[in-house]
């Protein structure tokens, strides 16, 4: 009785009762500003250490005061990237954290639900950044909630003994089971913010979008959402599976000296961490994301193009110059490993550029994401409603000539955020981030991104495929061409 007055009491001296929400784990307040109530650093499970580090998710510990939302919690374990701007907060490995924005006063709105998935390659990424903060899409409608999740070898190890602990259950993709909590998270809790549980679109980039593809295709994630966005998430490439990463985290585990899983578990966080960045994976011994049978039971090519993937609508695409921030010099190593990939192909694939030069510019870049965009798209939109596009807007402060969209530029884009840019954003600048905005809230809300305004964005055709070309203006546009055309022959086996 005492501990409900005082949260009777905490309630009423409120300035807006929005701001206290009751989640399943206990009370929590956030923050109201500019019509936008923000609820940050909310727990979705567990933290993952001691004898949960490498453990599934398991529920958050209860709290019974009134918890503050106002501060996002730690990021996951990760080594920084040279020129890459963090998020700015602490990390640890107590980080399994989400984030809530929702519009003010939606209490019982039962208001479509936007949840990010963050990129990073699986081994970096915050849901913190400020170019993802979800305050600008809120402002539209919907709630938008972000999370973190285990990264590197936190996130990816399996490992004999770990394997056995799990006894049939998935083991090694920690990370994609973080994702998987902090879905079933959502679908508990959305309505105490106003959202709806049935009306869940995922959406990510990169490494997010490649979850996005992953969670699709996903047995154990059927029913969690009901609408996806991938954007720049390839797809294409193959994840080892659980014997070879077994082995690795078996090699990992012998250089540290941890003979049993105790010492694997009781060994320091920067032991564990490593040096594994975007440019080092360890090899040797770190596996990464795992096609573990399970939460992954193939290669997401062969599930789309088997049919085998959620038949649900979504928007997939890319970015037109997703390599153009490799330097000249530098192409040829990034090359080397697309063209391993297309095996006696590759001298067609590279013919298909028409000089060696835009071969040398562009191949990467389409193997990796352009070509697998298109399939991916092409393959979906046989059993349900699909949209393609290609992201080629570039801020007025960044022009030049020979250079268009690269990885990620598109992100800050999506959540209508210029005003968190490190540039200073035109006004056109700003009218193309609020039309993407609006695309992707119309999708979130109704399942087809076209509202009343233009663009008039088509529905895939697999068979004559078409995208929306986004770059000053926003068109419909052949998606095709003689060297993707070439490059799913060659992956596709033809």
């Amino acid at each position: 009785m005492i501990r409900l007055l005082g949260l009777l009491s905490l309630v009423l001296a409120t300035p807006a009762a929005a701001q206290m929400v009751r989640v399943e784990s206990g009370p929590i307040q956030g923050s109201a500003a500019d019509g936008v109530t923000v609820f940050k650093g909310i727990p979705y499970a567990a933290a993952p250490v001691g004898p949960l580090r490498w453990h599934a998710p398991e529920p958050a510990a209860q709290w019974s005061e009134a918890r503050d939302a106002g501060r996002f919690g730690a990021d996951c374990m990760q080594n920084g990237f040279p020129g890459a701007t963090g998020s700015g907060q602490p990390q640890s490995e107590d980080c399994l954290f989400l984030n809530v924005w929702s519009p003010a006063h939606a209490d019982g709105a039962k208001l479509p639900v936007m949840v990010w998935i963050h990129g990073g390659g699986f081994v970096g990424g915050s849901s913190a950044l400020p170019e993802s903060d979800g305050a600008q899409l809120a402002k539209r409608g919907v709630i938008v909630v972000s999370f973190n999740y285990r990264l590197g070898r936190f996130g990816f190890l399996a490992h004999p003994g770990l394997t056995a602990e799990a006894g049939g259950k998935p083991s090694g993709n920690w990370g994609l089971m973080d994702q998987i909590a902090a879905l079933q998270w959502v679908r508990r809790n959305i309505a105490a913010f106003g959202g709806d549980p049935a009306h869940v679109t995922i959406f990510g980039e990169s490494a997010g979008g490649e979850s996005v593809l992953r969670l699709m295709a996903s047995p154990t994630a059927r029913g969690l959402f009901a609408r996806a966005i991938a954007s720049s998430g390839g797809g294409r490439d193959t994840w080892p599976g659980i014997a070879a990463a077994e082995a690795k985290g078996a090699a990992f585990a012998a250089k540290a000296g941890a003979g049993d899983l105790a010492a694997l578990r009781a060994l320091p966080a920067a032991t564990v961490l490593g040096g594994i960045n975007l440019l080092n994976k360890e090899e040797a011994v770190y596996s990464g994301p795992i096609t573990d049978g399970a939460i992954v039971p193939a290669n997401a090519d062969r599930q789309f193009a088997q049919g085998a993937e959620a038949h649900i609508p979504a928007i997939i695409g890319n970015n037109d110059d997703e390599l153009g921030f490799v330097p000249a010099g530098f192409l040829p190593m990034v090359n080397a490993p697309a063209l391993a990939t297309l095996g006696t192909h590759a001298d067609t694939v590279s013919a298909a550029y028409g000089t060696p030069e835009n071969a040398t510019r562009h191949i990467a870049a389409d193997v990796m994401f352009t070509e697998p965009a298109l399939a991916f798209a092409r393959w979906h939109g046989r059993s349900a409603p699909t949209w393609l596009y290609r992201f080629g807007y570039v801020p007025a402060a960044r022009r030049k000539p020979g250079t268009g969209a690269a990885h990620a530029t598109d992100v800050i884009f999506q959540f209508d955020n210029l005003a968190h840019a490190d540039f200073a954003a035109t006004a056109e600048d700003r009218a193309v981030a609020g039309r993407i905005a609006d695309l992707w809230v119309n999708f979130a809300k109704t399942g087809n991104p076209n509202g009343a305004a233009p663009p008039r964005w088509t529905r895939l055709d697999p068979e004559a495929p078409a995208m929306l070309a986004i770059g000053t203006d926003a068109a419909m546009a052949p998606a095709g061409s003689l060297a993707l055309t070439a490059i799913s022959a060659a992956r596709d086996g033809k």
